[in-house]
C-alpha cells in the first residue's frame, strides 16, 4: 500500500446536521478536551473508523492453515514473536 504523506491530502467538506441537545452534547465534550467542534468531531469519527475496521477484520483459513497458524502461536508466545512485533511495529492503514 502506498504511503500518504499530509501534501497529497486535500480538505473535503464535510455537512451534517444534528438538533440542539446533539450540538451541545459535542461542544461540551471538545470544552473538556480543550479543541473545536470540527476537531472533536473528526478525532471521535476517526477513532471509530478504525475500531470498526480493526474489529471487522476477517481471517479466513483453511484446517491445515489453522492448524499451522495454532502450533506457531503455541510455540512462539506472542511477547518472544518476532514476525508478531514486526507486525504490531507497522503503521496502521489508516496512518
Amino acid at each position: 500500500m502506498e504511503r500518504v504523506t499530509p501534501a497529497d491530502l486535500k480538505p473535503v467538506f464535510i455537512t451534517m446536521k444534528a438538533d440542539a441537545k446533539q450540538w451541545d452534547l459535542i461542544d461540551t465534550a471538545a470544552k473538556i478536551l480543550g479543541v473545536d467542534r470540527v476537531r472533536f468531531i473528526l478525532e471521535a469519527a476517526c477513532q471509530c473508523a478504525e475500531e470498526v475496521i480493526v474489529d471487522r477484520k476477517l481471517f479466513v483459513l483453511n484446517e491445515e492453515a489453522f492448524d499451522r497458524f495454532e502450533k506457531a502461536l503455541d510455540a512462539h508466545p506472542i511477547k518472544s514473536n518476532e514476525c508478531v512485533k514486526r507486525l504490531l511495529a507497522r503503521p496502521k492503514r489508516w496512518s
